[in-house]
């Protein structure tokens, strides 16, 4: 068999992070109380190279990256899938509802994320799956391999999320 080369670009800057607040909801219902994090997050891309010997200019996708960031900084975010929660838009706020839990929030400063939960791997697959989705505007012809994004909460502690294509 011929060996098999291929070629990755990982990503691991300092600015790539963003501070939220969330709660987790655990499977017997139970649910932490709101609190934040300052999450990093770390990307790994794995494509053909290039005419220019390239994967992906690390000056072209790190600002993608930045922005995804930055759209969730200061935020609280909230699962749009779950099936109890609720956040509902009254007025300039949000309804946020979990059993007997209720909070009224200004729109401006709530993210509701197409995810069931907000735990670091759900982050990570959303953050990857909007980030694909961002590439493959900027770079249609992109022949990607494989996509992994990580969402670390806290040091040492991240969930991970990959597609192979």
């Amino acid at each position: 068999m011929a060996p098999h080369e291929s070629w990755s670009i990982a990503i691991d800057k300092d600015y790539l992070k963003f501070s939220a607040a969330h709660f987790l909801i655990f499977p017997d219902g139970s649910a932490e109380r709101l609190h934040g994090h300052n999450y990093k997050v770390y990307v790994d891309l794995h494509t053909d190279l290039d005419e220019h010997g390239l994967v992906v200019n690390f000056q072209e996708i790190k600002p993608l990256v930045r922005a995804l960031c930055d759209e969730l900084d200061e935020h609280l975010l909230l699962p749009g899938s779950h099936p109890v929660l609720t956040a509902t838009p009254v007025g300039g706020q949000y309804e946020v509802r979990y059993r007997d839990r209720h909070y009224l929030i200004p729109v401006d400063e709530v993210i509701v994320l197409p995810i069931g939960n907000t735990s670091a791997e759900n982050l990570a697959a959303w953050f990857g799956r909007t980030l694909r989705e961002r590439m493959g505007d900027r770079w249609p012809s992109l022949r990607l391999h494989e996509l992994s994004v990580g969402v670390e909460e806290t040091p040492g502690q991240r969930g991970i999320w990959t597609l192979r294509e």
